[in-house]
């Protein structure tokens, strides 16, 4: 393993733990040409999201679409930040507007159902926050909790 991988994998540990500080000081100390990778960039951004600069987290977003536009890392966070940025409709044209491969994650499905929740579409939102159920079952327990799906909780209990 290179120095480049360990800090990588460094870096994704302390951003699992929630210690985002540690985690970008991990990343500073790669080489000049490392920051423009994919999963550099991806920590960086998930750093930022986790401190709650969405700006600057959507930003990083942007760029990570456009350096990696077949995966859906980038897509799914500069999504989020434009919800968390009030930006919700936006948030769900760039999430759409994603690669094919977004339709195989069953986050796609459940930030779609929170978006169209947090719009008053109650209906496309259980819709879709059943199918990604169906996919991950881990996400009917996050539902339990989140904020945005308050609009529709009382109809997911019930199913």
């Amino acid at each position: 393993m290179t120095d480049v991988e360990r800090r990588i994998m460094a870096a994704q540990g302390y951003l699992e733990l929630g210690l985002h500080e540690e985690a970008r000081d991990e990343l500073n100390a790669l080489p000049e040409g490392s920051f423009d990778r994919a999963d550099v960039l991806e920590i960086t951004l998930l750093c930022m999201m986790g401190e709650h600069r969405w700006e600057e987290a959507l930003s990083l977003g942007h760029r990570l679409c456009e350096i990696a536009p077949n995966e859906p890392g980038g897509f799914i966070h500069a999504a989020y930040c434009l919800h968390e940025l009030g930006r919700t409709t936006d948030a769900m044209d760039l999430l759409k507007s994603g690669p094919k491969t977004l339709r195989t994650k069953a986050v796609y499905y459940y930030n779609l159902g929170c978006y169209e929740a947090c719009l008053g579409h109650k209906d496309e939102a259980v819709k879709l926050l059943l199918q990604s159920f169906e996919m991950d079952g881990s996400l009917r327990q996050i539902a339990r909790k989140d904020p945005d799906l308050d609009p529709v909780r009382a109809r997911l209990e019930r199913t």
